[in-house]
């Protein structure tokens, strides 16, 4: 307890906290490197997620140990990713366990029916998206690709290259 007042302890409390937890990420990412919370892929993603509720924890915890606790938590976590991000560079059975394949959703205008219901994606959401991408035109719309991370692409103009493809998905393709 640093103050007398409950309120006045609680901010100062959670303030000091919050700032040791979140240093401590700041100096595990300086470690680490900017790929932590790049969200290439899902395993990344995750990362992000748990880093923001392990964050929010040590900013409510009650004990020292507790704050150990999560501290350890996001090192913990920090270095499992660093690790399969290695791994995975160098086995591709590991990289096809811990990565989705991202899912072509629309080719040359055209959109794919089958692939928006493998992927639980509506028609509506598709075209939203292709208003955010500032898409005229369907007949322009070379790609929209589901990627790993949850994120929608979208490939607009005259032509695409091939390269841009590579490794995406086609459902209900033959």
């Amino acid at each position: 307890m640093f103050f007398d007042n409950t309120v006045l302890d609680a901010v100062a409390k959670g303030s000091l906290l919050s700032g040791l937890g979140l240093f401590w990420i700041i100096f595990l990412v300086r470690i680490v490197g900017l790929r932590s919370f790049s969200k290439m892929t899902n395993f990344d993603f995750v990362m992000t997620v748990a880093m923001g509720s392990l964050l929010a924890g040590a900013s409510q915890s009650k004990e020292w140990t507790g704050l150990l606790r999560t501290l350890t938590a996001m090192a913990s976590l920090f270095a499992v990713q660093y690790i399969v991000a290695a791994v995975r560079q160098k086995s591709s059975a590991l990289d096809d366990l811990v990565q989705n394949t991202p899912v072509l959703l629309m080719k040359d205008g055209l959109i794919n029916h089958a692939a928006l219901t493998a992927t639980r994606v509506r028609e509506e959401d598709l075209i939203a998206k292709l208003r955010e991408a500032n898409a005229l035109d369907f007949s322009q719309v070379r790609a929209v690709i589901l990627e790993t991370t949850g994120d929608i692409s979208v490939l607009h103009g005259p032509s695409v290259d091939d390269r841009l493809l590579q490794g995406v998905r086609e459902e209900g393709a033959a």
